[in-house]
């Protein structure tokens, strides 16, 4: 009470301040319940200036970096608090510019996007640094910058598009052999080294403390799902994927990226990437793949409201165009392999219509429905409110979104 008691003098003494907390909250439901949980926030309404101008996106790495300093580096505790406080105090800014119409929504989720990598980041690093002073390091590194480990971010985050709710679906990989052993005073097999720090980065996110969880992380598009292992070397990664993925795995393989990695490995990913979309698929097979687990979600996971649209699971939604991307992506890569070089929709459709794959047309169509749905999506989300509309809403959209799944999903090939 003492401490919400300061925040109301603190109010009633800057009546900028005030002033910015009421627009906020008239503008967003979920900025107001941010705001309401954790009153810390209302710091960051004392200055315009940077109120409403997020980091820039190659910048969030540094300004972690500093905005850690100040906690020692062995209270675990404090520092998985100070992430949370980072976290929250980063995305009221980035929510403040896109409310004051300063950021497109494309532009939102890179922001998003580009904070959940640096903290990621420093996560890894924190697990790293606990697990090398219990065990030692790996015998097969050769240098102390090295980690021979690997996050591959799927989904939103693989495609650049995380909400503010998002969560992070990631896979965890690393190079070591089998013969390798950690080289500290209580030495380890280096791959259950690497199955505890993945362990590890899990408990970290997933904490509960005063300012909440990090992120929600979900790790189960890892080879085999939840019977899996936790971490896979790049070999078993590549093997599962080549000999044993289903059609829906490739699927999510198409908005996978590296996010966080030593170099050596972010190209062997993007390798293994390459050569698995790559592959020679038929056509009438694959067709009917991808038609199948597009209908099963859509009866688990579209609308059950009577006149609404689910504006991203219903028919010509946003998970319809998701879909046509990675069928064509899949289709067509293996005699067009610059297809299969992006992760996000808007540079697939981009270079679909620049190698010939769809019509220019058709393509911008595509992207610009796409950019459409998403920003309703996101001013949803803004309001608090579920991701339905009237069921009259956005027909121009979905018409076209509809017409081309008819012709490249339904139509025999």
């Amino acid at each position: 009470m003492l401490t919400r008691s300061t925040y109301l003098e603190l109010l009633t003494e800057h009546p900028g301040a005030l002033s910015h907390l009421i627009r906020l909250c008239a503008a967003s439901p979920m900025v107001a319940d941010q705001l309401a949980r954790y009153p810390l926030l209302l710091d960051e309404l004392l200055d315009p200036a940077t109120l409403y101008q997020p980091t820039a996106t190659d910048a969030y790495r540094d300004e972690l970096r500093q905005y850690l300093m100040r906690i020692p580096v062995d209270d675990e505790e404090q520092q998985l608090e100070a992430l949370r406080q980072f976290k929250q105090t980063q995305q009221l800014r980035i929510a403040a510019a896109d409310i004051a119409g300063a950021l497109p929504v494309m532009k939102v989720s890179d922001h998003l996007s580009w904070l959940a990598e640096a903290i990621l980041e420093t996560v890894v690093q924190q697990a790293w640094n606990v697990m090398v002073q219990r065990y030692g390091r790996p015998s097969h590194l050769s240098d102390m910058q090295q980690r021979g480990f690997a996050v591959v971010g799927y989904g939103k985050l693989g495609g650049l598009e995380l909400g503010y709710s998002s969560d992070l679906d990631l896979v965890f990989l690393h190079d070591c052999p089998e013969d390798a052993f950690t080289d500290g005073g209580r030495s380890i097999d280096g791959r259950q080294f690497y199955l505890r720090l993945a362990q590890k980065i899990m408990h970290l996110f997933s904490t509960r403390t005063a300012s909440g969880i990090l992120y929600e992380v979900d790790a189960r598009l890892r080879p085999s799902g939840a019977a899996g292992m936790l971490v896979s070397t790049f070999s078993a990664y590549r093997q599962y994927q080549l000999e044993e993925a289903w059609t829906w795995e490739h699927q999510a393989l198409v908005r996978a990226r590296i996010v966080y990695g030593d170099p050596g490995l972010a190209t062997c990913f993007d390798e293994i990437r390459r050569e698995v979309l790559c592959q020679s698929r038929m056509l009438p097979a694959l067709q009917k793949d991808v038609r199948e687990m597009r209908e099963k979600m859509r009866q688990h996971l579209g609308s059950k409201v009577r006149h609404r649209w689910d504006i991203k699971t219903d028919q010509g939604g946003i998970t319809d165009i998701e879909f046509i991307a990675q069928y064509l992506v899949l289709g067509q890569a293996a005699s067009q392999p610059a297809l299969a070089r992006w992760s996000d929709n808007i540079r697939i459709f981009e270079a679909m219509a620049h190698h010939g794959v769809m019509p220019a047309e058709e393509a911008e169509q595509l992207s610009a429905a796409y950019v459409s749905l998403r920003e309703a999506l996101h001013h949803l989300a803004l309001q608090s409110l579920p991701a339905t509309v009237d069921e009259d809403a956005y027909l121009p959209q979905r018409k076209r979104v509809q017409q081309s799944w008819q012709h490249w999903l339904e139509q025999p090939t």
